[in-house]
């Protein structure tokens, strides 16, 4: 069994360059690789090419790497809580490419599956089909969308084990999922990391072969977007 396990989030970021395609998983601020986003600000890494479900708040998740101006594309398909990203996205500093949610994922999903195209009645119509192949199937237009090709892919799990198995919790299954194994190299970073043979097998969401490095995070904020509370009734 082949040990995946690294000691620091700078050790599971090492070889992350300027210029680079990187997926980050989450949705809203919900299972972000909160640590690996700060240290990628920390290592003034520039140039890049984020493709992510969101894109962060103005002062956490994505935002801080907008802040600092090292995201030059932006690959999204929810971006309303970024006043940041919309100024940049106007202004013309950033390459933006919004993608409907379910055609981001399955871009990513086919990635992860190896298979190099798809055809889907999302978009077509519309300037989402600009410049792509289309195709009648069963009396119903679709586009082709290409899966999407990154250098990187960090992830966010509950759990992990030294071998790279990983579960998700709740929704922060979401796009860490399908992002885990589709890019050349997938980092997982773990509230709890255990040793090989301590999760159940049932439960695991993601097999460790498609996970290249592990390491487990700290201090993790897990902020709300928009918290909602009951108001307290008067007795």
């Amino acid at each position: 069994m082949i040990n995946k396990k690294v000691n620091s989030v700078q050790e599971a970021l090492q070889g992350i360059e300027n210029n680079m395609t990187i997926m980050l998983g989450g949705f809203g601020l919900c299972g972000i690789p909160e640590n690996s986003i700060a240290e990628l600000v920390k290592k003034e890494t520039t140039n890049l090419t984020c493709i992510s479900n969101n894109a962060g708040v103005d002062d956490f998740g994505l935002g801080l790497l907008l802040q600092k101006r090292q995201i030059k594309k932006m690959i999204s398909s929810y971006v309303g809580e970024n006043a940041e990203f919309e100024r940049q996205m106007l202004s013309g500093e950033l390459d933006v490419e919004l993608t409907p949610q379910g055609t981001l994922a399955e871009k990513c999903r086919a990635a992860q599956a190896g298979i190099p195209a798809f055809f889907t009645p999302a978009g077509y119509g519309t300037e989402v089909a600009e410049g792509k192949e289309s195709r009648e199937f069963n009396g119903k237009m679709h586009i082709m969308e290409l899966a999407y090709k990154a250098d990187f892919s960090i992830v966010k799990a509950w759990k992990g084990d030294e071998a790279g198995n990983l579960i998700f919790k709740g929704t922060a299954r979401n796009f860490n999922a399908c992002m885990a194994g589709a890019a050349k190299i997938t980092i997982a970073e773990v509230e709890e990391l255990l040793p090989v043979g301590s999760l159940d097998p049932n439960q695991v969401h993601i097999p460790g072969i498609m996970v290249q490095r592990i390491f487990k995070g700290e201090k993790f904020e897990k902020r709300i977007e928009q918290r909602t509370v009951r108001k307290k009734s008067v007795q």
